[in-house]
């Protein structure tokens, strides 16, 4: 393979760090998961990565439209990744990934009062496995295309759900309840299930342009409390061009076009009517290889929100990760 594709393909593996199963508050997010997939740089051995990604809500909407709020309620979510991957073969890779999560928030309750809080700890640990499905190589191009596949086991705390209980999920007026949009499944840490993932990468260069694509879809089980997260799908598109390159080192800018969604989540076999979510996002992303050191950075704006019920939704995603290959 020639020097710069291989290094591409490593640099996007690190975009993908931002495709992964920690919940990021209002949806149960893909993002900020996993440093591999089927479409990284493909020389057996270890990889042990780091992934941050901060996210700020502060918007209450519901359906499509902004609302007002007069409580001035907000959510900032840190949630950094910890990875461990090793590659059996050229196509064969598996990883354990590790979510460590801090919220802090401002919230109305039932009774009217306003709650500052914050929740912290590991989340749900997952597990995957990815294999190389097709490559096709030349001197001047590369495609790839990877199949993943594996679980999320129940370490986090997931103690808050124990909130849904008690909301109000209707917003009936007239029952004399504060609505709130920060609801008990958007602080939980974990979710009390065992889960499954499936999803798929893809990547094509041609010469110093690249793209990049990645799905995952979150298949849910219930959990504590009676609670169920609805599936969710997480996908990114992530086009871009090799600005510099040098004998051992690489400087890439891409558009990065990020998605998500999620349906009704279940409270004792129950839908829940203010929980679905739909979120677009738009943002420039750099990526940057040295060595065996990868690294990525890309900011985000969400470009369309949808929620059913009253939600708080987000303003601002900040994504970064580093990669080390041994």
């Amino acid at each position: 393979m020639h020097p710069v594709c291989r290094t591409l393909l490593a640099t996007f593996s690190v975009t993908v760090l931002g495709l992964g199963l920690a919940r990021e508050g209002v949806a149960c997010d893909l993002h900020a998961l996993r440093t591999a997939s089927a479409i990284v740089d493909d020389t057996p051995g270890l990889r042990l990565g780091v992934a941050e990604q901060w996210t700020r809500f502060a918007t209450l909407q519901r359906g499509d439209d902004e609302i007002r709020d007069p409580y001035d309620e907000r959510l900032e979510s840190s949630i950094t990744q910890l990875v461990a991957e090793y590659r059996f073969t050229e196509r064969i890779g598996a990883g354990l990934y590790l979510p460590v999560i801090d919220r802090t928030f401002r919230r109305v309750t039932p009774s009217g009062s306003v709650e500052h809080g914050d929740v912290s700890g590991i989340g749900d640990l997952a597990l995957l496995a990815d294999v190389m499905a097709f490559r096709r190589e030349t001197d001047e191009s590369t495609f790839r295309l990877g199949l993943v596949g594996g679980l999320e086991l129940p370490t986090g705390n997931s103690h808050r759900l124990s909130e849904e209980q008690d909301e109000n999920h209707t917003h009936a007026p007239g029952q004399g309840h504060a609505v709130s949009g920060i609801h008990g499944h958007d602080l939980a840490l974990g979710s009390g299930s065992v889960d499954g993932i499936v999803g798929g990468d893809i990547f094509w260069s041609w010469r110093r342009a690249f793209v990049g694509a990645s799905m995952l879809y979150g298949i849910r089980s219930e959990g504590s409390f009676d609670f169920e997260y609805a599936d969710d799908l997480q996908w990114s598109i992530a086009p871009g061009v090799v600005a510099w390159r040098g004998a051992e080192a690489l400087l890439a800018a891409q558009a990065v076009f990020s998605g998500e969604t999620k349906g009704e989540d279940k409270l004792d076999g129950r839908n829940l009517t203010d929980t679905a979510a739909t979120t677009l996002y738009l943002g420039p992303g750099l990526e940057g290889s040295w060595k065996g050191l990868d690294a990525e950075v890309a900011v985000e704006v969400p470009v369309l929100t949808h929620r059913t019920g009253v939600q708080i939704t987000p303003d601002v995603r900040v994504r970064g990760g580093l990669r080390w290959r041994f």
